[in-house]
C-alpha cells in the first residue's frame, strides 16, 4: 500500500514538473510565429511581387523566415523566444545583421513590433540597416510586413502584404 501511495504522489509530482515546464515554454509571440509556417505570396507598395517562407525550426524553438522581396537579394530572419519576449536576427543582403526584440507578448497576438537592439558588422550606427520590423496579423491566411530601414538618421519604411499559399 505504502509503495502504490509513493507512485501515485511521484506521478503527481512529475506532472506538476512538466506542466511547469510546458508553461515556461510557451510564447504567444512565438506561436504566432510558428502558425506562419508555409509560403506566402504578396506585394510590396508599388505592386510587385514578393514571396516570404516560414519554417519551424530546432525541436520549435525557432523560425526560420525566408524574404524574397522584388528586385532585391533573398533576406533571412531568424525568430526564437526570448522569455516573454521574441527576439530576431536579420541576416541582410548588405553584410549586417540587425537584431531585434519585441514588448513583452500576451495573447492573442495582432501585432509583433520589434524595435533594434545592435547589430553585427554595422560599420557605424549611421550605416544603413533594419531598424525596426512591425507584424500585423490580419486572418489565418493573411498578414504584413513593415520594414523600417535606417541610414544616417533617416527611416523609411516598405510594407508587404501577404496572402498564404500552403
Amino acid at each position: 500500500m505504502r509503495k502504490a501511495v509513493a507512485m501515485v504522489v511521484l506521478l503527481i509530482g512529475v506532472a506538476f514538473v512538466v506542466q511547469g515546464a510546458a508553461d515556461k515554454s510557451a510564447n504567444p509571440g512565438l506561436d504566432k510565429l510558428k502558425s506562419l509556417a508555409g509560403k506566402w505570396e504578396g506585394k510590396n507598395p508599388e505592386g510587385k511581387p514578393a514571396r516570404v517562407s516560414y519554417k519551424v525550426v530546432s525541436s520549435g524553438t525557432a523560425v526560420l523566415e525566408t524574404l524574397n522581396p522584388p528586385e532585391e537579394s533573398e533576406m533571412v530572419t531568424l525568430y526564437t523566444a526570448d522569455g516573454d519576449r521574441v527576439a530576431l536576427t536579420h541576416y541582410c543582403p548588405t553584410d549586417n545583421q540587425p537584431r531585434m526584440r519585441s514588448a513583452a507578448v500576451t495573447a492573442p497576438v495582432k501585432e509583433l513590433a520589434f524595435t533594434f537592439t545592435g547589430a553585427t558588422n554595422l560599420a557605424s550606427p549611421d550605416a544603413g540597416h533594419m531598424h525596426k520590423l512591425v507584424l500585423n496579423f490580419d486572418d489565418a491566411s493573411h498578414f504584413s510586413q513593415h520594414w523600417t530601414w535606417r541610414e544616417k538618421g533617416v527611416e523609411k519604411t516598405e510594407v508587404f502584404r501577404f496572402t498564404r499559399k500552403n
